[in-house]
């Protein structure tokens, strides 16, 4: 049976897409899914490749029992879109640049991760890199809400009969 393959993308790969990382692959394990939903990040510049987490993020996502500390950062490749199902975008600048990064033919599925908490009413996850802990502990509330949608998503196109 083929895994479902997601990909979650910022810009470094050190702060939002390694937390929506962390709480999705989370949540799929609970949901005991994973067998079935392959999880990663990146990030659509290389500042950061090689490094964990920043700190700040890795101390969020520990309050509420996540370690995401293991994570590296990576810069996302035009080969990503072969290999993911799913590429999820942060914000519309991150958008931008997967596009222009992303093969002919695979645009759908590029998207932006708030596409899957309507109820929010947000588009774009906020980088909190420059400011305070309240940043971080808010980008994790949105970032949770979002995954909780994806996951019904992935259900309802590839795993319910």
């Amino acid at each position: 049976m083929k895994k479902i393959k997601v990909l979650f993308v910022c810009m470094g790969n050190i702060c939002r897409s390694p937390t929506a990382h962390g709480v999705f692959e989370t949540l799929v394990e609970r949901e005991g899914l994973a067998d079935r939903i392959e999880v990663d990040s990146a990030g659509t510049h290389a500042y950061h490749v090689g490094k964990s987490p920043d700190q700040r993020s890795q101390k969020t996502a520990q309050k509420r029992g996540l370690d995401i500390g293991h994570q590296r950062a990576r810069k996302a490749e035009s080969d990503d879109f072969l290999q993911y199902d799913y590429v999820l975008a942060m914000d519309q600048e991150n958008y931008h640049a997967l596009c222009a990064i992303c093969p002919e033919g695979m645009e759908s599925k590029l998207q932006l991760l708030m596409d899957y908490a309507p109820d929010l009413r947000m588009r774009e996850v906020p980088d909190p890199y420059c400011g305070g802990p309240q940043g971080f502990e808010k980008v994790f509330d949105m970032v949770e809400a979002a995954a909780k949608g994806l996951l019904e998503d992935i259900r309802e196109q590839h795993l319910d009969p």
